[in-house]
């Protein structure tokens, strides 16, 4: 039998757990994080400055400028974590913020001891010539107020807070809001508001819908992550809990709509960081969003490596460099490419290009049919099935390249199903060569993700019935002779062990039963992807 044919899988079980498991215990123990001094003379700090938003609740912000006093652009961030939660030196050197040790860092991370969580460097940013801001969300911090997580009122607090920059003796009138994921997401809301003074908006890494991209993917709940992000949050004042609100309001309604930006009104330049390596967490909203920004200037930049060590990394320094210097200081920088493109057949980069447009025009979707001998470009002839239990079993098909291919693009499967029960589909394209699985980045520091993931609450019907699930984006080579491979399982497709799972990723299974896949004539079963020939 072919390893492409249909077969029983469980796809929970990959080789390469037990030296996974030694690298994590390394990197728990001494992560690759480098906290630098702040040189003499550079910068000096005003410390908890108020502001006064709208409503009379008054924030207060860190503010890093230059000691002449002369006013520059503004680089600004705002976020629920606290600003003044910074590295600290202790008698063994510096303590840095918990996630760096919880979550595996793929690569050395470096920023000054002023730098707040997912925040810009405030030295990075004075020496180029800006001043930086940070300030404590409503509810946080030093600042007033209760705090309403992904609200209007939020964006409405740092749309002030842009305002109220841009009029200060100490900014020449031009504010830029940059940050990585909660920091991104707060910038949404502000900026589709367009506030006086705001010039562009670095966005990385942060979603656009928390109900489909975080909480409730394809309706399935997260349970992992949000519980270990709400702990952190325990000491900020806030009016509801994400992860209660999700417990209690299971299906789409109109307090997860409320919660949504309206990023088509967006007219500033906009940088916006997608990464394939974050699919359970920011990747679908990202370029979601890149795709529905109003600004005519706008980017996309793309990679699959860490979260952290990419945003304070020199590639992307480079990149936000120019891209701010362009639109704060009225530069001679050329315009960004519309899309950086970041191509990987592993965890190491195979090429990184510029493209016109997401996913690029010459990614033409193909559908590859499911059959009896495999995944394949034209229909299957003849009925087949296969059940596996929802709890315990899974189900693999492949196809193997017969040239060299890229698939660059959100993929999207569709499937005939039969269950006993309610079922939770948690669906999964891998790549395998030379028959040994091929790990990539995934979120939260994974180091043995696959391509892509996608997941569908079914609800319980009788007979069968046809479902579509929606699979993350990604940009992946194959070599020609490399096996592409479709996994489906009734539960996620990663052990909880935080040493070899995807800790701290969690979807509760559904209830135990069965479920059957079928396929052939007069039962569309296919996997489309994106298919870029060389």
């Amino acid at each position: 039998m072919s390893d492409d044919a249909p077969a029983d899988d469980r796809p929970w079980k990959r080789p390469g757990a037990a030296a996974y498991r030694k690298a994590r215990l390394r990197g728990i123990r001494r992560p690759p994080v480098t906290v630098t001094e702040v040189p003499d003379g550079l910068l000096v700090v005003d410390h908890d400055v108020p502001v006064t938003t709208r409503d009379g609740t008054v924030l207060r912000v860190n503010v890093h400028r230059p000691p002449d006093g002369e006013p520059r652009a503004v680089v600004l961030c705002a976020h629920p974590y606290g600003k003044d939660n910074l590295p600290t030196r202790g008698r063994r050197g510096w303590t840095i913020p918990r996630p760096y040790r919880m979550l595996r860092q793929p690569a050395p991370v470096s920023f000054s001891r002023l730098t707040g969580w997912e925040a810009p460097d405030p030295v990075w940013c004075v020496e180029n010539g800006w001043v930086a801001a940070n300030a404590d969300l409503r509810g946080a911090g030093t600042s007033d107020g209760t705090g309403r997580l992904l609200s209007d009122q939020e964006g409405e607090d740092v749309a002030d807070l842009v305002e109220w920059a841009a009029t200060q003796p100490w900014c020449n009138g031009r504010v830029a809001t940059m940050g990585v994921s909660y920091l991104a997401i707060s910038q949404w809301k502000a900026a589709a508001l367009r506030p006086r003074g705001l010039r562009a908006i670095v966005v990385w890494e942060g979603f656009t819908d928390a109900y489909r991209d975080l909480l409730r993917p394809g309706g399935v709940r997260e349970n992992g992550f949000l519980k270990i992000w709400s702990a952190g949050l325990r000491r900020t004042r806030l009016a509801y809990d994400l992860a209660r609100e999700s417990r209690s309001r299971p299906e789409y309604d109109e307090f997860w709509a409320s919660l949504v930006p309206a990023v088509e009104r967006i007219e500033v330049p906009a940088l916006v960081c997608g990464s394939f390596s974050d699919n359970n967490l920011h990747s679908r909203g990202s370029i979601r969003g890149f795709e529905r920004l109003g600004s005519a200037e706008r980017h996309l930049w793309t990679h699959r490596g860490g979260k952290w060590a990419t945003f304070y990394g020199q590639e992307a320094r480079r990149d936000q460099r120019a891209f701010l210097r362009r639109h704060l200081d009225d530069g001679n920088d050329p315009p960004l490419p519309r899309v950086r493109l970041e191509v990987h057949e592993s965890r190491d980069v195979s090429s990184v290009r510029a493209e016109t447009a997401w996913p690029p025009p010459d990614a033409v979707p193909t559908r590859l049919h499911l059959t009896t001998t495999g995944l394949s470009p034209a229909p299957a002839t003849a009925p087949g099935s296969h059940r596996f239990d929802t709890r315990r079993g899974g189900f693999r098909i492949g196809w193997t390249a017969p040239e060299d291919v890229e698939i660059v693009g959100p993929m999207r499967l569709r499937l005939p199903v039969e269950a006993s029960t309610e079922l939770t589909l948690v669906t999964g394209v891998e790549l395998w060569r030379d028959g040994r699985y091929v790990p990539f980045e995934g979120s939260y520091g994974f180091g043995r993700d696959r391509v892509t993931t996608g997941w569908l609450r079914v609800p319980r019907r009788e007979g069968v019935h046809e479902v579509d699930v929606e699979l993350g984006p990604s940009a992946t080579r194959l070599r020609a002779g490399d096996q592409l491979r479709l996994v489906v399982a009734g539960r996620w497709l990663w052990p909880r062990n935080p040493l070899t799972g995807q800790f701290p990723a969690w979807y509760p299974p559904g209830p135990r039963g069965t479920a059957t896949l079928h396929w052939g004539p007069g039962r569309e079963a296919y996997l489309q992807v994106p298919l870029i020939r060389a």
